[in-house]
């Protein structure tokens, strides 16, 4: 008897390349590795327009990468088309940023929930598992007769993600969740899906530029500059020593409230573009700690369950950088 694969999500070495008449050739991610397990929430940050939602589609298969391999649970994640996914890839699910626009405003809720649940529940069990996603995200029975423009952001967010349970995923990509509700909104909708990923036992890929949040509920988190992993590490670990200049100015961004508040350190600069991006440690001109060795791409540093791209972690020019701040 063959035992089915963890359902784990797993990057390698993935590139995503548009091509523009205006602006040539786009590297929005530019190789990136990365594994979310089930049961793990993994958190991903970075700047606007570093290509964290352009990983998110891909992840699901809304895009196709242009290099490297994107596997669920054992097998690559086919771009989506026409027909129907496969059973193992229906338990891949996204919620998307935008709650006003992933519901479909011609339809009933009750409706979009039927889409997700599964042909092998038939009958009068159907409308009772409608019922069933609507009580697992907080929200009334009465709400399946009614349309998305009749609530509000946070519970339309709430609404998505019962779709998104539908098919009773194994791993979910959270593309920026609660960016566009208000604060008690969000803190609604981040409880739910963190409970979710506890109770469920499945994996998740939250992904923010808010810093501050995935500290709170992610088990890794990785930190993505310009198409690039820079540093992934369990969480605590990277809040406690960041190793990364471009994690440690993150971390300064965020306010501290406590007996000694500090104003957040506003990191100098913008991300650049990517359809120009800098030769070497794509960091190198906002880096306060530059020197000769950036000017080539850093390798990735393993450090024993956490990993570094950056010249200072290198033991071969980590002596000579030092020399040099």
């Amino acid at each position: 008897m063959n035992t089915p694969a963890p359902a784990r999500l797993s990057f390698t070495d993935v590139e995503v390349e548009y091509r523009s008449r205006g602006r040539g050739r786009v590297r929005a991610v530019a190789g990136v590795s990365l594994e979310v397990s089930p049961g793990q929430i993994v958190g991903l940050v970075g700047e606007s327009g570093c290509g964290k939602s352009t990983l998110a589609r891909v992840a699901v298969g809304l895009s196709a990468p242009s290099a490297g391999t994107v596997e669920y649970a054992g097998r690559p994640v086919t771009p989506l088309g026409w027909r129907p996914r496969s059973g193992a890839e229906v338990g891949l699910q996204m919620v998307f940023q935008n709650p006003y626009a992933s519901l479909n405003p011609r339809r009933t809720i009750g409706s979009q929930l039927l889409d997700g649940v599964p042909a092998a529940v038939t009958g009068s069990a159907r409308r009772a598992r409608v019922h069933e996603l609507l009580e697992r995200v907080a929200m009334p029975s009465s709400a399946a007769q009614r349309y998305p423009h009749q609530f509000s952001g946070g519970q339309r967010q709430r609404l998505a993600i019962a779709r998104a349970l539908a098919p009773e995923p194994r791993m979910i990509i959270a593309d920026e969740p609660v960016t566009a509700l208000d604060a008690s909104s969000q803190a609604q909708v981040v409880n739910l899906l963190v409970g979710l990923v506890r109770d469920l036992d499945m994996g998740m890929l939250f992904i923010s530029h808010d810093l501050a949040l995935v500290h709170e509920i992610a088990d890794v988190t990785a930190v993505m500059y310009l198409g690039r992993i820079v540093e992934s590490a369990p969480t605590r670990e990277l809040w406690r020593e960041p190793r990364h200049p471009y994690t440690r100015a993150l971390i300064d961004a965020v306010p501290q409230i406590g007996l000694t508040p500090r104003l957040p350190a506003i990191l100098a600069g913008e991300v650049p573009d990517p359809a120009n991006a800098p030769t070497g440690c794509r960091f190198r001109p906002r880096c306060p700690h530059a020197f000769a060795p950036c000017g080539e791409q850093p390798p990735t540093v393993d450090l024993g369950g956490r990993s570094v791209a950056c010249w200072l972690t290198d033991s071969a020019t980590a002596p000579t950088a030092a020399r040099s701040l």
